[in-house]
């Protein structure tokens, strides 16, 4: 090829991506026009989208199609955006407690909707159709559950076809026939990218199509793509991406749907620093998923090399919501130097409207190859049993704490599990077991220093004493009745 024309084609190439990156820093910075504001907890319902569903099924620019019924009788609806010949189909929420990229869908169609990027906007649609299903399990939606009401898991149906969903989302696959599909879900937030302790916020796949791990043209699309999203994402989540196991589970969905043609890219959102609903990793699947659209609208992927795909760390699983490290532990009358690894598991209130914490042990002994969200070097510390005591000042509980104690008698409420008070209460008649950590024991003891209390752990939440409780990252002790 004669060299002026590879030099031309590479600089149009550069100014393609740049032009790209210029468009995705703006997509983040102007995200806040397009939230959609009624969607800003994790727990979202199927009555919280007809209403937004509606509104689109009003506007001339969408075209929406009820396609399927869920077990319990719930529409499942397919909104679909854009004139072009190539096919992108979204599917989100196929587990019903993975709601991040529901949200996430609903920003991205308030994007399209919108006056600004018109521009890119118009590209795009000449180009691509988008085709959203954004809750394809609305029964386990509505419990916060994995599974749908039959009782399975409709990412492993994708052979047998039992469920409504299954079916669905089968048909709407197949009359499509789309290009691409990207597959919405949400993972542990106790994944980290391997050898690291970041979080793997988000993680992505390109699913296999046989045991061997082939990689075809379909799939390699997907990895071009996947490529391309994780140099987005390192912008703003630097380190924080993972890639998805890619062992090949012939009854799943991603990987069926790889094999019938479509290229299909795995986004799983995980955890992120301080962001229990979710709300930035939403917004990081926003800019990706809009960018990744791009890139295949105007066909950039196509230039986008492979090999970086196997570069993306893979997913591991080392995180705790707290690390204790180097902490002296006394246990008959012998000192041990140990670490504990805590997570502040989620119990749902009996609406699955919201939550609170219950925490336990995971693991302890020797954790040096884990992470945590937060870590404390307990180095010099020592651990000291919690007291009960029959009262305290409820306006001033670090009194009570600094005292080490961290139960309280007194009479309970009549309903509840829980307290926003970093103290548990106890039954007139309650009494301390023998003070023993072990894994699966809640987490609720002191840490001294040079004979003086310092932290307590409250439920598995670190507290210094030294700090105001307001300023500290504490949720809720437990009510032991």
């Amino acid at each position: 090829m004669n060299k002026k024309i590879v030099v031309f084609l590479i600089g149009c190439f550069s100014v393609t991506v740049h032009s790209q990156e210029v468009i995705t820093t703006k997509l983040y910075e102007t995200y806040e026009e397009f939230k959609e504001p009624s969607l800003d907890k994790r727990r979202i319902k199927y009555h919280q989208i007809q209403p937004l569903i509606a509104r689109f099924d009003a506007n001339s620019k969408y075209e929406v199609q009820k396609v399927g019924k869920s077990i319990e009788g719930r529409d499942l609806s397919l909104i679909s955006i854009g004139s072009g010949d190539v096919d992108i189909f979204l599917w989100s929420q196929m587990h019903g407690n993975e709601p991040t990229a529901t949200q996430a869908i609903f920003d991205i169609l308030n994007f399209f909707d919108a006056p600004s990027f018109q521009k890119e906007k118009s590209e795009i649609l000449a180009k691509v159709k988008l085709h959203f299903l954004p809750m394809l399990n609305p029964d386990g939606a509505e419990v916060y559950q994995r599974r749908n009401t039959l009782g399975i898991d409709i990412n492993r149906d994708a052979l047998r076809l039992q469920s409504p969903e299954g079916r669905t989302l089968k048909r709407v696959r197949d009359s499509l026939d789309a290009e691409f599909g990207f597959n919405l879900h949400d993972q542990s937030t106790y994944y980290n990218a391997e050898l690291t302790d970041k979080p793997a916020t988000i993680s992505y796949l390109a699913p296999p199509v046989d045991y061997e791990r082939s990689i075809n043209e379909v799939r390699s699309n997907a990895m071009k793509v996947i490529v391309y999203m994780n140099k987005i994402i390192q912008s703003y989540a630097p380190g924080q991406v993972g890639r998805y196991s890619d062992d090949f589970e012939p009854r799943a969905f991603g990987d069926n749907i790889q094999k019938w043609g479509t290229s299909t890219i795995l986004i799983e959102s995980g955890g992120y620093t301080n962001d229990v609903e979710k709300q930035e990793i939403r917004k990081l699947n926003y800019v990706s998923i809009l960018s990744a659209i791009y890139t295949i609208a105007n066909g950039s992927f196509n230039t986008i090399s492979i090999d970086d795909y196997e570069k993306i760390p893979k997913n591991d699983r080392k995180l705790f919501d707290l690390k204790i490290e180097n902490v002296t532990y006394e246990l008959l009358g012998k000192d041990y130097v140990m670490d504990f690894g805590i997570y502040r598991q989620e119990v749902d209130d009996e609406m699955h409207n919201s939550f609170y914490n219950k925490s336990i042990i995971v693991d302890q002994g020797d954790l040096s190859t884990f992470y945590g969200y937060e870590t404390f070097d307990a180095s010099g510390y020592k651990i000291v049993p919690p007291k009960i005591a029959e009262s305290y000042d409820s306006q001033n509980p670090m009194a009570s704490l600094k005292e080490g104690i961290a139960f309280v008698k007194g009479s309970l409420p009549e309903t509840g599990f829980f307290i926003n008070q970093p103290v548990h209460p106890v039954s007139q008649n309650y009494e301390l077991n023998d003070f023993n950590l072990q894994p699966g024991v809640n987490p609720t003891f002191f840490l001294q220093k040079d004979g003086v209390l310092t932290h307590a752990v409250i439920n598995g939440f670190l507290i210094d004493l030294s700090q105001p409780l307001e300023k500290q990252n504490f949720r809720n002790a437990l009510i032991y009745r």
